[in-house]
């Protein structure tokens, strides 16, 4: 069997494994029933023990089977919650492990098509996992890396995924480039400018070639935060006052209630005390019988996923609908694109901010940037595309695979530096 080369993007919301041969073209790998990409979700029922991964997962969790949900895992490395463990089951497991049942699901899936995995495997890595802290950035790596191991990864390197997804569109180069790779992911944002042409594309050591990498811990799951804090946890009690008028209530509850990998954290004997404690002082306690069926009913996720909905819906048309209903909760809640990008203007200005420390580190001015490559499906987002592209009005804006440049590029990059 002709020895296959392997690139791994673990993503905040989807993965993918990135496979070539050396001097082929890179493919990406079937790695849930037909399709190429698998969402980064863990299920473990506790009904019977089994864990599930990607849509089986969502599935499991959106027809209401008892067990545990775990999503947007990526987005705690570095983060203090990793040194904490969490209850799954019977078990306490730590986050690292939680991660890398998820590698070892993606390492069995390409054993069971190709045999052994390669002795050295490619991973994507953000440029930044963590803002402004070089030390958790480090960590987060190397937690990574760790987790890898843990799970029968031999030998692992990285590379960042916005270099990766410029050489996958770089083998469809027919002159030298300046690009700038904007890399719009679950949980970060990333940014890169590159020299690229058909010669450079030949070298297996491009560090010469890469200007400088900027990133920002702002993603897809960031936007459906934003959009859920300003339009649907008002529902749920955020903005509350007591009832006599005094104080509102704490924000907190509901600020993790809207993010993807807080949300599990809330499902806990304590909170359900305080929001039944504070149902009983605040001026409407029907929001907080809402806040409470979602905790008794462990339905966050699921309002989660009908927030991530209708943000992806809003890409195409001016408005939309966040719904949930199930039994003893039924929410229509209409949303117009204008109201998403006026919660999320703080985001896209955030990417702006660090598209200019990109060109400032490049040492060029936005008008030599004659290319501007979009990857990522935060990228699709109107307002982040017009944040991205905003500054190069001449650059031409190459096709490319939104969800699977990464994942080609690595595979590429592993052909190139292990062939």
């Amino acid at each position: 069997m002709t020895q296959l080369h392997c690139g791994v993007d673990f993503g905040t919301t989807n993965s993918t494994l990135g496979v070539c041969e050396p001097g082929g073209n890179p493919r990406l790998m079937a790695v849930e029933g037909e399709h190429v990409n698998i969402p980064s979700a863990l299920f473990f029922s506790l009904e019977d023990g089994s864990v599930h991964f990607g849509r089986a997962a969502v599935r499991e969790y959106m027809d209401g089977a008892e067990g545990r949900f775990m999503r947007a895992l990526k987005s705690i490395l570095g983060s203090s919650l990793m040194n904490e463990t969490t209850q799954v089951g019977r078990d306490r497991m730590t986050f690292q492990g939680l991660i890398g049942r998820f590698l070892r699901h993606l390492r069995q899936r390409f054993e069971a098509e190709h045999g052994d995995l390669p002795e050295r495997v490619l991973l994507g890595r953000p440029v930044r996992f963590v803002d402004e802290d070089d030390d958790a950035d480090r960590m987060a790596q190397d937690q990574l890396m760790q987790a890898a191991f843990s799970e029968g990864f031999p030998h692992v390197e990285f590379q960042f995924e916005p270099v990766a997804a410029a050489l996958h569109v770089e083998r469809e180069l027919d002159r030298e480039a300046l690009a700038l790779v904007v890399d719009i992911g679950g949980g970060t944002s990333d940014f890169s400018v590159l020299r690229l042409s058909p010669e450079r594309a030949r070298r297996v050591d491009r560090s010469g070639d890469i200007l400088s990498t900027a990133g920002v811990h702002v993603g897809g799951t960031d936007f459906d935060r934003q959009l859920s804090i300003a339009h649907v946890m008002p529902h749920f009690g955020l903005g509350c006052r007591t009832a006599d008028g005094r104080r509102h209530l704490p924000v907190w509850y509901f600020n993790d209630m809207a993010t993807w990998h807080k949300i599990n954290q809330l499902y806990t004997a304590s909170t359900m005390r305080d929001i039944r404690s504070l149902s009983r002082e605040a001026a409407e306690p029907d929001k907080l019988a809402r806040y409470e069926h979602l905790l008794v009913h462990r339905s966050g996720h699921r309002l989660a996923a009908e927030v991530e909905r209708a943000k992806i819906e809003l890409t195409d048309v001016p408005n939309a609908v966040i719904t949930l209903s199930e039994p003893g909760l039924a929410l229509a809640l209409p949303v117009t694109r204008q109201q998403f990008e006026a919660a999320s203007a703080e985001l896209a200005g955030r990417i702006g901010k660090t598209i200019d420390d990109a060109l400032r580190g490049a040492g060029v001015e936005a008008e030599a940037i004659d290319t501007v490559i979009l990857t990522g499906g935060g990228a699709l987002v109107p307002l982040v595309r017009a944040a991205a592209t905003a500054r190069f009005p001449h650059a031409r804006i190459p096709s490319s695979d939104q969800f699977g440049s990464v994942g080609l590029g690595l595979a590429v990059d592993a052909a190139r530096r292990f062939g």
